[in-house]
């Protein structure tokens, strides 16, 4: 395993299952230290202890991303525990309403958007300051590929992805100069526990998901993890203001 980020501190959300873990463990395996948020504590400490088993540094902070102290907590972490912040994986996010628009009720509207698309917005509120303190770093917003194309049935989550695509191009131009590069991610369908517990909870339902992606399956999340750490190492230096794909095709469609 190459080194990538060697001397290099990581924030990350919806750091204990899927993509999140899965990023989460690269990150330390090529020698960066992990700041894990998510919610539940005692999933959050047994992720920094297995990092922690295999060689890795790590701690964990339980972290509710639509409450904004809750973030700058976590982001503090970052800076008191190893003394900078250079890189950030913006990336809890889940469906909350589902059905037509005109039977979402504010409520529902309201909880996909403060999850999916103002947790985003607090992230970078606190993570740009504690980069440029640092020097500069790498930013990446999970957007999902619906930030790209619509979906039937739920609306409010697509308009939440698709904002985090333009606040992704926004804070990017503003901070273009700064040395701090920010970009967005447009996964497919990932095999994690809430797809396990959703849309692939049955053999005919991961079909149906697997054959809308023209790979004919979906991804596992070792693979989209790859693609993130390209992202937030130095390798993609040049690469700022862009929603990049890891979809198995889906938005070429």
């Amino acid at each position: 395993m190459v080194s990538r980020f060697e001397s290099k501190v990581a924030v990350i959300t919806g750091a204990t299952s899927g993509i999140g873990a899965a990023v989460a463990r690269r990150i330390a395996a090529e020698g960066g230290a992990v700041v894990l948020g998510a919610r539940g504590k005692e999933a959050g400490d047994r992720m920094a202890e297995e990092i922690r088993a295999a060689g890795g540094r790590a701690v964990f902070v339980p972290t509710d991303v639509t409450v904004e102290a809750d973030v700058a907590r976590l982001t503090s972490a970052a800076v008191d525990e190893f003394g900078r912040l250079d890189v950030a994986f913006n990336n809890a996010g889940a469906v909350n309403a589902f059905g037509p628009v005109q039977d979402i009720d504010e409520s529902g509207w309201r909880a996909d958007l403060e999850l999916n698309l103002t947790a985003v917005y607090y992230g970078l509120r606190q993570q740009v300051p504690a980069m440029l303190a640092s020097g500069g770093g790498a930013i990446l917003n999970n957007a999902s590929n619906l930030g790209m194309v619509g979906m039937a049935s739920v609306a409010p989550y697509t308009a939440a992805k698709h904002g985090v695509v333009g606040l992704t191009k926004a804070v990017a131009l503003e901070n273009a100069e700064q040395s701090i590069r920010v970009n967005a991610l447009v996964s497919g369908a990932v095999d994690t526990p809430a797809f396990r517990n959703s849309m692939g909870a049955t053999p005919e339902g991961e079909a149906a998901i697997a054959a809308l992606h023209p790979m004919g399956r979906i991804a596992k999340p070792e693979e989209v993890a790859a693609f993130c750490a390209y992202l937030l190492s130095d390798e993609a230096s040049f690469i700022t203001g862009a929603a990049l794909a890891a979809d198995g095709g889906f938005t070429a469609r």
